[in-house]
């Protein structure tokens, strides 16, 4: 058994050496792509190091003036009046959006796909697609200036008998507009991925079901939802992965003072930090950015390894 096995493996190398060999030119397409990624994505993580010292803007992270402090600035922000807060607000808003936003772009490729009007099926996409690319700032702007006690909103209230209100204001109404925005904004240009796998579906398959006289919901329940299912598994793993990256530009420009308490996110404190303290938060905030960045790991390796064991399918 021991001698059979030895001429396998040394094929099977032989296999890949030649594979590699083949597409050498393909694989060198990769390079330029890693090298940008390397030097924009990994080259910084070695900044975190900052995290661990009373660091000073325009300090160098190693010398001996350095003062190390180890886990001081985790212990500060466990231990600081706002953890409790922003830890709930950063979570609720992020689970609301995942719970009332994930199925959105599904549902609507889904019914996408049954449209058999070619003109108004491209209608319905490019309408969709439109509010991906409004800029944030403009989107708020608008949602400001609808929801002031004079916009559109109220005066609409206002026409069916209701009583105008500063729903900016109002700290129990912001999840709403925060996971209503985010789905109107990001719906049509999410549902891209799915419409694409749906369209790869093979025909043959439709063409069968409706010969055993499969109707078109069957249809959708047996072939088509079946065939996403792995794209549906690694889009949930990727935002269940960034449960602890709420929206902090929206956050940012929609939120006043009176909304913090539910309103109040860890991007958000950060931002304040750093802008209040003029840079002496470097430290701390680098080490609620880490705290933000390791969480959000152990939850993609968790939800990826659960995806990987019901459906098959995951990131790694």
């Amino acid at each position: 058994m021991s001698t059979a096995a030895v001429p396998k493996k040394k094929m099977s190398k032989q296999r890949k050496l030649m594979l590699l060999k083949d597409n050498i030119e393909l694989y060198s397409l990769f390079i330029p792509a890693f090298v940008v990624i390397a030097i924009y994505c990994y080259a910084p993580l070695f900044g975190y190091v900052i995290a661990f010292q009373d660091y000073m803007p325009g300090a160098s992270f190693f010398g001996r003036n350095i003062k190390w402090v180890g886990f001081k600035h985790f212990i500060d922000f466990y231990e600081g009046p706002f953890f409790k807060r922003l830890m709930v607000n950063t979570i609720w808003l992020s689970f609301l959006n995942l719970v009332w936003g994930f199925w959105v772009p599904i549902v609507f490729a889904l019914l996408l796909n049954e449209v058999n009007i070619l003109g108004y099926k491209k209608f319905i996409q490019t309408a969709s697609y439109l509010p991906y690319f409004i800029s944030m700032v403009v989107m708020c702007g608008m949602l400001i200036s609808f929801l002031n006690p004079n916009g559109l909103i109220n005066k609409l209230i206002v026409a069916l008998g209701g009583e105008a209100k500063a729903w900016r204001n109002m700290p129990d109404v912001f999840p709403e507009i925060y996971v209503l925005s985010n789905i109107w904004k990001g719906f049509g240009f999410n549902s891209i991925l799915y419409i694409s796998v749906i369209t790869s579906i093979d025909t043959s398959m439709y063409e069968s079901a409706r010969l055993d006289g499969a109707n078109r919901f069957q249809q959708a329940m047996h072939i088509t939802i079946p065939s996403i299912v792995p794209t549906i598994a690694i889009m949930l793993i990727m935002a269940v992965g960034s449960l602890l990256h709420a929206n902090t530009d929206f956050i940012l420009l929609m939120y006043v003072p009176a909304t913090y308490s539910k309103a109040d996110v860890i991007g958000t404190y950060i931002y304040r930090q750093l802008t209040e303290s003029a840079g002496k938060s470097f430290s701390f905030t680098t080490a609620v950015g880490l705290i933000q960045s390791v969480i959000n790991f152990l939850l993609v390796v968790i939800s990826n390894a659960i995806s990987d064991k019901l459906t098959g399918a995951g990131l790694f």
